[in-house]
Formats: structure tokens, sequence, C-alpha cells
């Protein structure tokens, strides 16, 4: 099996800097620059550059510059998805985006790591895990998910937090490192004032 077949698999793997193939990053590399180029008003533009960028890209699919990522071909939306300004994929795994996924400002997707050990992490030696993010969650803004980490669907995930484990669905969690605060309820349900 080829380090692609293996990056694009749901499971964890390890792997040398030097295994990874570095055109596929360029090209994404400069994928994301051309979107990042892209005015406001050229949306058609945009979607085209994401349907070559990323693996599966709904047409629902929402990015605000500046964006970036290291492959796009693990990156696969779902449905509706809003991804604000400044959010950063580290798609060495697999990244699943659920419909109705609001994504805020500062977000980073993190599948990659690197080894404990001193030695190994100098010699490029590192772990990819995929991350899946169920439908109807939101992330608040600068939060961080790390590898391996599922969210459940309807879940929010607060601002700032870092996600180092798996979220159940239809909860609020929130901190460093991120833990369920409480379930959502009808009680947070909201009534137009206009």
């Amino acid at each position: 099996m080829d380090i692609i077949e293996i990056m694009k698999q749901k499971k964890e793997y390890c792997s040398k800097h030097t295994d990874m193939p570095r055109t596929l990053q360029e090209k994404a590399k400069e994928l994301c620059f051309k979107y990042n180029q892209t005015g406001p008003s050229e949306g058609e533009k945009r979607g085209n550059i994401l349907k070559e960028l990323l693996g599966t890209c709904h047409p629902l699919t929402f990015i605000e510059p500046s964006f970036r990522c290291d492959y796009g071909f693990n990156i696969h939306t779902h449905g509706l998805t809003v991804i604000n300004y400044n959010c950063v994929i580290l798609d060495t795994s697999p990244v699943y985006i659920g419909a109705n996924a609001f994504i805020a400002p500062g977000v980073c997707l993190a599948c990659s790591g690197h080894a404990v050990i001193p030695e190994q992490r100098a010699e490029g030696i590192g772990t990819s895990k995929p991350i899946t993010i169920e439908d109807d969650v939101w992330i608040g803004a600068n939060a961080t998910i790390c590898g391996g980490v599922t969210i459940g669907k309807g879940s929010i995930i607060g601002a700032g937090s870092v996600v180092t484990k798996d979220i159940p669905s239809g909860v609020i969690a929130v901190g460093n490192p991120c833990r369920v605060l409480r379930e959502i309820t009808e009680e947070d349900r909201m009534e137009l004032n206009v």
C-alpha cells in the first residue's frame, strides 16, 4: 500500500516526513494561494478552486480566506459548511465535516502530530489520526481539534478550547483540555426580537 492510500484510510498511522508526497502538498499550497487571492464577489471562482482542492466538496461549502491546508484531498464536506477566516486544516488523515457545520475564525483541525521521543521528532517521525465533525456542530473561535477526535452531532465547542478526546452529541464542551460543560436543552432555544 502506498502512502497516499495509507493517508486516505480512517485509521492512525506513523510515518517519516520523507514518506510524504511533496508534490501533492505543493498543489494544495498553490490552490490555497489562488483561493486566498480571490475577491469577495468571486463566489464562482472560489467554488471551482474548492472543487479542485477538496476530496469531497458539497456545493454549500463556504470558506473565508485566509485558508490553509496540507493536502486538500483528505477534506470532505457533506452539506452546508461555513468556515470563517484564518482556518488551518492539517489533513494528513481524512477530515470529515458534516452538514450544517459552523467553524469560527482561527480554528485549527490538526490530524498530524510529532513523535514524543526527541530523537525521533528530530528525524521527522510523526503520527496522523482522522478527525470527524458530525452534523450540526459549531466550533468556536480559535479552537483546536486534535487528531483522532470525533465531535458528536449538534455539539458546540467553546472558543479557545483544545479538543483532545471525543465529544458526545448534543453538548456544550469547553476548555483546555476540552470537557463537557452541559447538555444542550430546550431552554437554549432563542426567540427572535426582530
